[in-house]
């Protein structure tokens, strides 16, 4: 019998959904509607803002076929709630502090589900996720250069999500100042 993904070590997790660059896929942008169109009624009560983010927000760039999306909640929303409702409407929580919770959808045990999702629920204004996808969407040179870094990572860290964060963050802070500066 197979293990339940609430049950997995991260390695185990990583082996079974390695990092994985395709090209751009004009449907995610349809995806992250449907998706957001959903949440908005699932977390109605919270008066969310829902973004669209990650590289699957940005045109012709290579992505995780995994579409990222923002849920920005007020600072009163309380989390359990809200992991409630979403683990009802079948998100599996993958992380939960003080400021942030994260949900992952289309995950299965025997690999990536056809539509895969990751919704990140912030506290309003904790949002330099549309920053940076608004910034390289506006810089096509930078999103270039972003698609490389992330190209060039891949090898190293196809099963290290923790590691390829780690290794992006500095061009991601990087941008977020340029676009900080710029604003």
């Amino acid at each position: 019998m197979s293990k339940r993904l609430e049950e997995m070590t991260l390695e185990e997790l990583w082996e079974l959904f390695p990092i994985v660059l395709v090209p751009y896929n004009p449907d995610w942008g349809e995806w992250a509607r449907e998706e957001i169109r959903g949440l908005s009624l699932t977390l109605a009560e919270f008066n969310p803002v829902i973004s669209h983010i990650g590289s699957t927000a940005i045109p012709d760039i290579h992505a995780k076929p995994i579409v990222d999306i923002l849920v920005e909640v007020p600072a009163e929303a309380e989390w359990h709630l809200i992991r409630e409702v979403m683990e009802r409407s079948g998100y599996i929580c993958m992380s939960e502090s003080e400021k942030r919770i994260s949900f992952n959808k289309g995950y299965t045990p025997a690999g990536y589900g056809e539509r895969v999702f990751h919704v990140h629920v912030h506290r309003s204004g904790d949002n330099d996720e549309i920053l940076f996808r608004d910034f390289l969407n506006s810089h096509p040179d930078y999103a270039r250069e972003y698609e490389a870094l992330k190209l060039s990572l891949l090898p190293q860290y196809r099963n290290d999500r923790d590691g390829y964060t780690g290794a992006k963050a500095e061009f991601v802070r990087k941008i977020i100042s340029l676009a900080e500066s710029m604003s």
